[in-house]
């Protein structure tokens, strides 16, 4: 069954172009993005113990992940782990249930750090690099990232066996800061910030994301692009959102561009709530 197009058909649009879930299809190229892209890359190529990509909640840090793995090499285990949490032990079994290797019920501590050892070493000698992604790591206890560290200790002559690369919200970075965290911060061998968008990616994102779908890209005016970096303080996923609501309210009215007032409706009618707190944040 096809999901609802909505205002789609109306605007001439193959689907919506302002969709929520992350999907590297509609990934936009900033600058920002690109350097950071570029930063995932290098820590892969380099060999980096650590790479460490942070952002703000819908800063397009997911987006940027899945289009790495898309076209990561065949000689290259991947292995995801998205919101792990809890203590020790516990995220030695999210990293080995993400790399698929099976241990026995009851298995220890010790056994399963053997195990994924044995399994790491196997696929060194296979001429395979393994990759570990921490989606949303800021999640991860001082002691889950402890633990992180004393996975990069694991090699083979000069060769790292194990590669990771964290991806999480600013307090990931902070963590990482902290004095007490100083053997963790000196593996990591490359990292970046994504920050808001400007209002003038705000303006070309926006453009991108309907050109992605059909669109001329004309679809909202400036002043309402203004608008929308003002009220979303620049975080993609909240321009998503924004832009989402304010289609269908021209949608609903026979308009065929989304103007400023257009968007004031919304506001006024209280339907895009990230707006009522965004402003002083995102600002300072």
């Amino acid at each position: 069954m096809q999901p609802e197009p909505l205002y789609a058909d109306f605007f001439g649009l193959s689907e919506r172009p302002f969709t929520l879930l992350p999907d590297p299809s509609f990934l936009y190229w900033s600058d920002q993005h690109k350097r950071a892209f570029t930063i995932l890359e290098y820590g892969i190529l380099s060999r980096a113990p650590i790479t460490l990509i942070t952002g703000e909640i819908g800063s397009g840090k997911t987006t940027l992940v899945q289009k790495l793995l898309s076209q990561i090499e065949e000689n290259v285990t991947i292995g995801l782990v998205s919101n792990a949490q809890g203590g020790r032990g516990e995220l030695l079994q999210w990293v080995l249930n993400a790399l698929s290797v099976d241990v026995p019920k009851g298995a220890s501590y010790v056994q399963k750090f053997q195990k994924l050892q044995d399994f790491l070493v196997s696929e060194y000698a296979d001429g395979r690099r393994v990759i570990l992604i921490f989606d949303e790591a800021q999640n991860l206890s001082r002691e889950g990232l402890e633990e992180l560290r004393m996975l990069t200790n694991i090699n083979a002559n000069k060769d790292e066996l194990i590669q990771l690369i964290l991806v999480g919200q600013p307090e990931l970075r902070d963590a990482i800061r902290d004095p007490g965290m100083r053997q963790l911060a000196q593996r990591v061998a490359a990292s970046f910030h994504l920050s808001a968008m400007e209002p003038r990616t705000v303006a070309a994102y926006i453009a991108h994301r309907l050109r992605v779908v059909g669109g001329t890209g004309t679809e909202f005016t400036t002043r309402a692009c203004q608008l929308i970096h003002e009220k979303t303080g620049g975080v993609p996923r909240l321009v998503n959102q924004f832009c989402d609501v304010a289609m269908v309210y021209a949608w609903t009215k026979g308009q065929l561009v989304v103007t400023e007032e257009t968007l004031q409706e919304v506001l006024r009618d209280g339907i895009f709530f990230a707006a009522q707190d965004l402003p002083e944040r995102a600002t300072g």
